[in-house]
């Protein structure tokens, strides 16, 4: 598996994780542009979920090639890709249950969004990651969902609306879930490390 390690890290597939990211950040940001457009001021930073968890990721890849660590943004990146990956493929399964319907928009939208969840996640073992990097990043995304289901500004599914509490609830917790998960992959494998070096140290 050590090669799959060194791809990751290799500045050619680097670079070509970069370019993608980034066109999917500005597809997502057009895509979010109708609702941006009827969005209040105050809330604009916090509507355009998924581009902005990409956007987060641009800037950790961004730090990568330089060679530079970022934890904030990693952490930032790791815990809004996972969550908003998931939800987004979760919700448009949703769609097809509801209405029957399932076109080729919704599979890109699946397939592109399961892809930016597990591309947080791959590399973990590259992060930075302390505990008060992840309390701003879980405070953030929890946020969000304040934002998103308390003042109705969640992205805009028509058909599911009859839903809207549900939906709240479930992403409440694919937030808790989310966090937790990142604890678990970045923040405490550097934990336990750094314990081990104090001890050799002694």
């Amino acid at each position: 598996m050590s090669w799959f390690w060194y791809t990751l890290k290799d500045k050619r597939f680097l670079t070509l994780l970069l370019i993608v990211n980034i066109l999917g950040t500005i597809y997502g940001y057009i895509w979010y542009g109708n609702q941006l457009s009827q969005t209040p001021a105050r809330f604009l930073l916090f509507v355009p979920d998924s581009p902005t968890a990409s956007l987060f990721f641009v800037i950790v890849l961004i730090g990568f090639l330089l060679k530079k660590q970022l934890p904030l943004f990693e952490a930032l990146a790791m815990i809004t890709l996972f969550k908003y990956g998931i939800w987004a493929v979760v919700m448009n399964l949703l769609v097809y249950l509801t209405t029957g319907q399932m076109d080729a928009i919704m599979l890109m939208l699946m397939g592109s969004h399961g892809a930016m969840a597990v591309q947080g996640l791959l590399y973990s073992p590259f992060y930075r990651i302390k505990l008060w990097h992840l309390a701003i990043a879980a405070v953030w995304t929890l946020h969000n969902d304040i934002i998103d289901y308390v003042f109705f500004m969640m992205p805009r599914y028509s058909m599911l609306n009859d839903y809207i509490p549900q939906i709240g609830y479930f992403t409440f917790w694919l937030s808790i879930f989310s966090i937790l998960l990142a604890y678990i992959l970045a923040v405490l494998p550097l934990q336990k490390n750094s314990m081990l070096m104090k001890k050799i140290k002694k």
